[in-house]
Order: C-alpha cells, then structure tokens, then sequence
C-alpha cells in the first residue's frame, strides 16, 4: 500500500505543477510586495514593520485560500471525471487513496511556505522567517486535511469550498470571539451565558490557529522554537482526527 500510496502523492503533486501553480504563487508575491509596499508609505513610522506585518498577513491568508482552492477544485475533478471510482477499482485498499491524497497536498503545501517564507526572509532575520515558514508549513497541513474531508463529505465544489474557508477563518479568529465574550463590553444575559458556552466549546474543538504563523514573530521578535514543540503536536494530533473522520466517510460511500 505505500508504494501504491506513494504513486497517488507523486501524480498529486504533479498535477498541481502541471496546472502552472508556480505561476499562481508568483502572481501572489508579486501582488503581496506591491500592496504591502504602498499601504507601508501611508505609514507616518516603523514603515519596515508596516510592510513587513501586511505582507505576511496577506501571503498566510492566501497560502491558506490556494490550498482550499486546489484541494477542492482537485477532489472534485476526480470525482466528476470517475477518477475516483477507476482508482479503487484496482487492488488498493481506500486507506491507500486517502493517505496518497494527503501526502501529495503535504508535499504541495511545502511549495508556498517555502516560496513565502524565503521573501519574508529577505525583510527579517532569518531565524525568525524560517520559525514562520515551518509554523505555515503545519497549518497548510491542517487545511488541506479539513479540506479533503470537506469534499469527501459534500462532494460539492461550493458546498466544500464554503465549509473550508469557514473552518479556516473560525479557527483563527475563535480565541478573540471567546476574549470578546467574556469582556465587560459584552453585554449581560442568558443569551450572553448561552454565547459564551458555545464558543467555549468551539474552542476546544478546533485548532487554535490562531497561535500559528503569528506575525509578532517577524516583527517583534518575540518567537522561539520551543513554540514548534506545541504546534507540531496539535498539527499531528488533527491531521490524525480529520484523517480518521475522511476515511470513515469514504468507507461508508458506495462507490
């Protein structure tokens, strides 16, 4: 199975260079330097850590929205071109699929953070960038997986997209929900109580992306690598989970 595994990570993989994904990912760089460039003049001072912050900040957000994109757009191709049903049909147990499938898009996801780390490498000290990079690294590594399970479970272009991009957004913005909800600017009640609740339990449920790829790192300076130990965990702890859960959806399926 590993070597047939392997074999579906490979064409993976090729298929994402074959669609001129490199180009896609220039384009951003490009598009990254110019806006952060002009939004940091408009800064009256750190015009450095201005761009710096805005540059980093649009080129996580679109490493996360390329990932979806192909993950999605990918699956689902497959899947309307019988692709799917033609790989299964050979002697390879679902797992094999799966696990090729995710390893393909973990290889992928290598290209964007390495692609846009080594530019923030340029503006920051290398340490930290390379910090930044391996944190990206395991967060692409955690979309792309919810992403799979998405279209293992939707099997729709906009349905899967949709539910992604929301699972990405939540698990970034969660931690600030809760601190709102238990703030004094919150306003008192049950439906306060009820609120709280909820995003107490949200939290524990996702992963807390928040403390990812954190832009303080590149300009503050406030990063280390003992940060890596307690992300990697959480990365693998959920790439087991939504791996678990894709692969009890598409054993189930009759294909």
């Amino acid at each position: 199975m590993l070597r047939q595994a392997s074999t579906i990570a490979y064409y993976t993989l090729l298929e994402a260079l074959r669609n001129r994904l490199m180009w896609l990912l220039g384009m951003v760089l490009v598009i990254g330097i110019g806006l952060s460039g002009f939004l940091s003049d408009l800064a009256v001072t750190e015009q450095k850590e201005t761009q710096v912050a805005l540059l980093a900040a649009f080129l996580r957000f679109s490493a996360a929205f390329l990932m979806v994109i192909f993950v999605v757009t990918s699956l689902v191709r497959e899947a309307n071109d019988k692709g799917l049903e033609l790989v299964l049909a050979l002697p390879l147990p679902r797992a094999g699929y799966v696990l090729g499938k995710l390893a393909g898009f973990a290889l992928l996801a290598v290209l964007p953070a390495l692609m846009f780390g080594g530019l923030l490498g340029m503006l920051v000290q290398t340490w930290d960038a390379a910090l930044w990079t391996a944190s990206l690294l395991g967060e692409l590594w955690i979309v792309a997986a919810f992403s799979l399970l998405c279209v293992m479970t939707f099997q729709q272009v906009m349905t899967a997209l949709s539910a992604a991009m929301g699972f990405y957004l939540l698990a970034r913005s969660v931690t600030a929900l809760q601190q709102f909800g238990q703030s004094r600017y919150a306003p008192d009640g049950p439906s306060q109580q009820v609120i709280n609740a909820v995003m107490q339990g949200v939290g524990y449920v996702l992963p807390r992306l928040d403390d990812f790829t954190r832009t303080d790192w590149l300009v503050y300076h406030s990063g280390s690598w003992a940060i890596l130990g307690p992300l990697a965990a959480q990365t693998l702890i959920y790439l087991a989970l939504l791996t678990a859960a894709a692969l009890f959806d598409l054993y189930r399926r009759n294909l």
